[in-house]
């Protein structure tokens, strides 16, 4: 089978998505673009799409760091290259896997050398092979955070740091930085997301013919991937050579004063944090104003970065949606246009930008002359995932087993909570909740492999082999080495858990203050779950039963939006929340046995719906104590009598009770004491 790429002038529509991959391609200075949006819209295949239509390269012959002949970086770790031969060959395209480790990222000690030969050396990364090309991250949002800051820094810095293992490597790693990424399955934290230069949100296009020539096309190309191909190469030579002409004009691009003023006005009005929106934004406008043959940037290049730079920067708070407020940024523009005529083109009235010319894809018309989306150049609703049926919240329903129903509650605001633990030593994926036996974190100690060995402790394991070389007639430098004398890395992090809210939405929990406060210390603790990376549930009970209002995932907007909607009535069938949540740790502890659950029980420990309603509940609390779940109660009792009955469940549990107040980071103290007194009583029993 041909391996012919689908070429990126035959990708219909996603304009915007387009323009940000081609103004990287012009100045990878730009930071790279973060492309959000649903699955099944294209993502992975425009960005292989681009390799190829970037120019090929120059490289010293044996350099293994793709050095530059004309200029070979002095730090290259394969040493000087004066006089060296080269070679032209394309750009790389490197794939990063989400479950790649730091050392495939940056390297690591050549082991076989170091064993063999007695000599240190370094093994190049992912991102030496990167130099010069693209480092295309696929669902970078499941990453782990440590690997995501890492590339991140690299980017920003072109140049990669390796210290690790006795090896001490500086090498350049300038490339063209794409990560796709689904929100459906989670956001990046807002320091990650500022990381990226520019974001492109985009959504399958709702035109039935559109989507009709994006079916024919890749049913064309499934068919005959050469022949398809060829179809399209007079327009992907026609797009390379545009952009090794902006490439070209790019030095010779002014950004005038008056620009620049209104760069910093759009940043400042929009209260972005930091000052890495502004050099973005300009570095943006230059592309553009290049990419559109131009050696002056105008207002309208202004305007565009301003849409692709600044969005994923708006954000509050996790739970917000990137976007970006048109008229606010038409009248940011409008108060600081300079006198100077540097405003938007006459000849394009829509102020679309570069993107609008071209058969390359950028204009009202997409390659091959299917129609773009009315909506997609600038950002609209229509491409806006959050926007999407699936992300719509659900409608409140009638109570189970009742006729009346409260209309939902809105949270109050939420606040910084203090920190839960699972108690012990895990093995789950990085996060940065519970203590746990991690590929990441330092490393503790060495042992002998528990299985395939994942991890060399080499320190250790020449010291289990040193007293026996003599023995095992050693010659020169290289070691003898036996099977009992390797030594794995134990290394100690933190991990993320699934963290199962089970609400108490029942009538005796339905009055309007009091249930604000509950969600607001739900949507806090909500927040908390998504700053440490941890996979969420939600069960809530009422009326004749409970209902997995959300089922355990990592898209912790989601569970806000369910909690938002919350309807609250009925009765408190507080054994059937109890029962519903064994279930649900049953079946997630098969699907992913190492990430361990913490329960949050949020009620007032009230139970009805039967004469021995909360003994039933008592005695669920204590199957759940026996499969070793460990469990938080956010007791919400209020009033001048309390019964202590969340308390007393608490105890069933095995767990801490908390009140509201004591929620609140404030009382971290007394909080902390009240759970590892807990845990102790735990383990004594």
């Amino acid at each position: 089978m041909s391996d012919a790429r689908y070429p990126f002038t035959a990708i219909v529509g996603m304009a915007d998505l387009r323009l940000g991959l081609l103004l990287n391609a012009v100045s990878p200075a730009v930071g790279g673009v973060l492309v959000r949006g649903e699955k099944g819209t294209a993502k992975s295949t425009m960005v292989r799409a681009l390799a190829g239509l970037l120019p090929s390269i120059d490289a010293v012959a044996d350099c293994r760091f793709a050095c530059d002949p004309a200029a070979p970086d002095p730090q290259c770790p394969d040493g000087a290259h004066g006089g060296a031969d080269s070679l032209e060959r394309p750009a790389h395209l490197v794939e990063l896997p989400v479950g790649v480790s730091e050392d495939r990222i940056v390297g690591s000690l050549d082991l076989e050398r170091a064993l063999a030969e007695g000599v240190k050396a370094y093994e190049p990364g992912l991102l030496a092979k990167a130099h010069r090309g693209v480092l295309y991250i696929d669902e970078v949002n499941l990453l782990q955070d440590h690997l995501v800051d890492l590339l991140l820094d690299a980017a920003a810095m072109g140049r990669s740091y390796v210290e690790r293992e006795g090896v001490s490597v500086r090498h350049a790693a300038r490339f063209l930085l794409v990560g796709t990424m689904n929100p459906e399955e989670g956001e990046l934290r807002p320091q990650l997301l500022d990381r990226f230069g520019l974001t492109v949100e985009i959504a399958a296009t709702r035109d039935p013919q559109e989507r009709a020539e994006v079916v024919r096309r890749r049913l064309a190309y499934d068919a005959d991937p050469a022949g398809f191909a060829e179809r399209f190469a007079g327009e992907e030579r026609a797009l390379a050579e545009r952009i090794t002409a902006a490439r070209e004009l790019l030095p010779k691009v002014e950004l005038t004063d008056a620009a620049l003023r209104q760069i910093t006005a759009v940043c400042a009005a929009f209260e972005v944090d930091g000052l890495r929106a502004d050099i973005v934004m300009a570095r943006t406008a230059v592309a553009l104003a290049a990419w559109a043959g131009r050696t002056e940037v105008l207002e309208e290049d202004v305007r565009k970065a301003a849409q692709l730079a600044l969005p994923h920067r708006r954000r509050r708070n996790p739970f917000d949606a990137p976007g970006l407020d048109e008229e606010q940024l038409d009248r940011t523009l409008e108060e600081h246009a300079g006198s100077e005529e540097d405003g938007p083109d006459d000849s394009d009235p829509n102020g679309g930008g570069p993107q609008d010319d071209g058969p390359d894809g950028g204009g009202p018309d997409g390659p091959g002359g299917a129609p773009a989306p009315a909506d997609a150049p600038d950002g609209s609703a229509a491409s806006d995932p959050a926007q999407a049926p699936e992300q719509a919240p659900p409608q409140p329903r009638q109570a189970p087993g009742t006729g009346r129903e409260a209309a939902p509650v809105a949270s109050a605001d939420p606040y910084r909570t203090r920190l839960f633990k699972v108690p012990g030593t895990g093995r789950g994926a990085l996060g940065r909740r519970s203590v746990a036996e991690t590929d990441g974190g330092h490393t503790v100690r060495a042992r002998r492999p528990q299985g395939r060995l994942a991890r060399l402790h080499l320190t250790a394991t020449l010291q289990a082999a040193a007293p026996h070389q003599a023995a095992r007639g050693r010659s020169g430098r290289a070691l003898v080495l036996a099977k009992d004398d390797l030594r794995e890395q134990v290394r100690r992090g933190r991990e993320s858990n699934l963290v199962l809210f089970v609400v108490d939405a029942s009538g005796s929990m339905a009055a309007r203050q009091r249930m604000g406060a509950v969600k607001g210390a739900v949507m806090s603790l909500l927040m908390d779950a998504y700053q440490r990376r941890d996979k969420i549930g939600m069960i809530t009970f009422r009326g004749a039963g409970a209902e997995l209002a959300l089922p355990p995932t990592s898209s912790v907007e989601v569970g806000a939006a369910r909690l938002e909607q919350l309807p609250t009535g009925g009765r408190t069938p507080l054994a059937a929340g109890l029962l519903r949540a064994h279930e649900v740790l049953r079946i997630e502890r098969m699907r992913d046995p190492d990430r361990r659950p913490l329960l949050v029980l949020v009620t007032d420990g009230r139970a009805t719906g039967g004469r021995d309603a909360l003994a039933q509940a008592e005695r669920a609390a204590g199957l759940l104590a026996g499969q070793g779940v460990a469990s938080v109660v956010l007791d919400c009792e209020s009033g001048h009598v309390r019964l202590g009955l969340a308390r007393t469940l608490a105890a069933r549990l095995g767990g801490p009770a908390v009140t509201l107040d004591e929620l609140r980071a404030e009382g971290v103290a007394a909080l902390v004491r009240d759970h590892r007194s807990v845990s102790t009583q735990r383990k004594a029993a």
